[in-house]
Order: C-alpha cells, then structure tokens, then sequence
C-alpha cells in the first residue's frame, strides 16, 4: 500500500514547480518543453515505464499534473498494449498476441506514430528518446522499424535493451538514419552478452560508428558495484542519457531516492556543473503509487540542484 505524501513533502513539489502544470496544457512546443526542462542546467524527465499501470493517455496525464516537459517513451505506451501484460496470458493467447504484434509491426503507420507525438507536443512534453527492446533473433525489418518509430516522434535517441552481438546490425540503421543509440545497462554480470559492465560498454561501442554510445542506468550501475560517477567523468562525452533510480550495491533492492547507495546528488551536480548534454530520466520501479513516487523523486532531484 503507497504512503501519502506529508504536507512537507507536498510543499516540497509545490516549491520545486511541480504540484500542478509548468506549462499550459494545449500550447507548449516541442523546443520550449527542453528549454522549460533545463531551466536548472538538468533536463529532468521520465522514462514512460515508470508508469507502466496505466495506457498512454494515463501516462501523459499522469505527467501533465506533475509539470513534467520531457521524457524517454516506453515501447509499451507505442505498441499494442496487451503485447507488454502477457504474463497472464494463456499459451493460446499468448501466441495470438504474438501474432496480432507482428501484424503491428508489419502494418503500423507513421500518421499513427505522429499522432502520439502530437499527444505529447499538446501537453507540453518533449520526447527526449524512444525505448524498444532489440536482442539477437530481433530480425532488420523490426530493427528498422523501431528507427522509423523513432524518428517520426521526433525523438533525438533511440534507447535500447539489447545485446553485445547485435550492436553492429543496430549500428548499420543509426548510420542510415543518423540518430544516436544508447544501449542500456542492467546489473547481470552473469552473461557477457548483457549490458552491465563497462567492458560490455566497449565492446558494444568497438568497430561501430560515433551513433552509439550509452544510455547509463545508474542504479544497476551502481547495484553491479561500479562507481557511475568515475564513469560518468571519463565517458560523459559517450553518455546519452541516465536512468535515475536508488538501489543497495551487490545486487540490492530499489529504493526511494537518497535511501539507496547510488551517488544520485553528486551526478546531478556534476551534470550541472559542467553543463554537460545529459537528460536525466526518473524511473520508478519499486512498489507504490507511480504519481506520488515520480513526484517524490523529482522534488528530490529540484531540491539537490538548488543546492550549492
């Protein structure tokens, strides 16, 4: 069960601009939405998973009323929503599901696609960077696809959980369509062909193109036992874009922002204070109410950078 928010905590999200909308709904630009959101020398957002309960209206909603201007896009609020609860599917339904998603893929329209970026634009909130997952048996035409996606919302990266192996066959669509790659880190150190360490960084980087680069998960970064900010230091020019979350080192569990151990504040700092190109994406993934959770996190994040 979810914890109400304290009058403290909720006077801390009125301060930091975010107990109802920075900009008015209807009237904001793509291009105003990133100045709003840097207006700290951070750009703050969100990736869409965080809200992971609720369909793509909800989402944006739910985004709209905690003043949010910029997020990474989930590909479950793009592709048909029954394909990301699968879980308690039958095998038959299952393997219609399977089907009716290829059929999607096969078929979907980039007057479809544009429209949920006009969603978005209506609403004040830029879409930094869309997020599918690409793994080895992932065949061209949906590796295609996910660029074309990509590229019709208007987004400047596409992040992916993928794999070591298939960075040549993504980087190969990043040079035809000149879009930066941010392969995404988790904390399996178990599987080389995983991303989580910085040797996979570099392997998934050696012999492609500038394009790809790294799309670093902070708390998995720091829940493998690595120190994100070193990493950041030395690869900031590489780095894309951060997830923002909380989690014990040696593999621990997530936690609310500053009760973990990952070096949360400093990154920020260090962003800031090198005004680096970095977007920083809150995502939730522990248990409680998405809204007030994401609204916890980014009080936290607006209190740090006022911070000296």
């Amino acid at each position: 069960m979810s914890r109400k928010l304290t009058r403290r905590e909720w006077g801390l999200l009125t301060l930091a601009g975010m107990a109802g909308a920075i900009l008015p709904f209807g009237c904001a630009s793509s291009s105003s939405a990133k100045a709003e959101g840097k207006k700290r020398g951070v750009v703050l957002g969100v990736q869409t998973y965080s809200f992971r309960d609720r369909d793509l209206d909800a989402a944006i909603a739910a985004m709209h009323q905690l003043g949010i201007t910029s997020c990474e896009l989930w590909v479950g609020h793009v592709e048909p929503r029954q394909h990301q609860w699968r879980r308690n599917l039958t095998p038959e339904q299952a393997k219609e599901n399977q089907e009716n998603l290829k059929k999607w893929r096969a078929n979907v329209s980039m007057d479809e696609i544009k429209g949920i970026k006009e969603k978005f634009a209506q609403a004040g909130i830029a879409i930094q960077a869309y997020n599918p997952s690409i793994k080895d048996r992932t065949p061209d035409s949906e590796i295609d696809l996910a660029f074309r996606i990509a590229q019709a919302l208007g987004a400047e990266v596409l992040t992916v959980s993928a794999t070591v192996k298939v960075m040549p066959r993504i980087d190969a669509f990043a040079r035809k369509y000149k879009m930066k790659v941010g392969m995404h880190n988790h904390d399996n150190l178990k599987d080389p062909n995983e991303f989580a360490t910085p040797e996979s960084f570099a392997l998934g980087m050696a012999g492609n193109s500038e394009y790809i680069g790294i799309n670093l998960d902070l708390g998995h970064f720091t829940a493998a036992n690595f120190d994100p900010v070193a990493y950041l230091k030395e690869h900031h020019a590489k780095i894309y874009c951060l997830h923002l979350k909380d989690r014990k080192k040696n593999h621990g569990p997530r936690t609310r922002f500053g009760e973990g151990d990952t070096p949360l504040a400093e990154v920020l700092k260090l962003i800031r204070d090198n005004n680096w190109n970095i977007p920083a994406n809150i995502e939730f993934e522990y248990e409680g109410d998405p809204v007030e959770e994401v609204g916890r996190s980014l009080a936290y994040c607006k209190q740090v950078l006022q911070q000296s």
